[in-house]
C-alpha cells in the first residue's frame, strides 16, 4: 500500500508518526496536533504485524478501523 508519513516531536527527543493511504488528508480528529511530512508514496506493506521504524503496531487494523495508523505511546520511535 501507497502512504503518506508524518511525524510528531514528542517529549525526551520521542517521535510519534502517522501514516495515511497516500495523498490522503490527514483526519480531523488528529489534525490539532503538529504534524510534519516525512514521506510521501513509501509502499508498505499493511499486512506486517508492526511497522517498526514508525512504531507503529497492527498497520492494517488501524488502518481498516480508523483509515489511519498512529504510533502507541509506548512504541515512540528516537531517544
Amino acid at each position: 500500500m501507497l502512504v503518506d508519513v508524518f511525524r510528531r516531536a514528542e517529549a525526551n527527543g520521542k517521535f510519534s508518526h502517522l501514516v495515511v493511504p497516500k495523498g490522503r488528508p490527514i483526519p480531523q480528529e488528529v489534525t490539532d496536533w503538529e504534524w510534519h511530512d516525512e514521506a510521501r508514496g513509501v509502499d508498505l506493506n499493511e499486512d506486517l504485524p508492526s511497522w517498526p521504524e514508525y512504531g507503529i503496531e497492527n498497520p492494517g487494523a488501524q488502518l481498516g478501523k480508523k483509515r489511519y495508523a498512529i504510533t502507541s505511546v509506548a512504541q515512540m520511535t528516537g531517544g
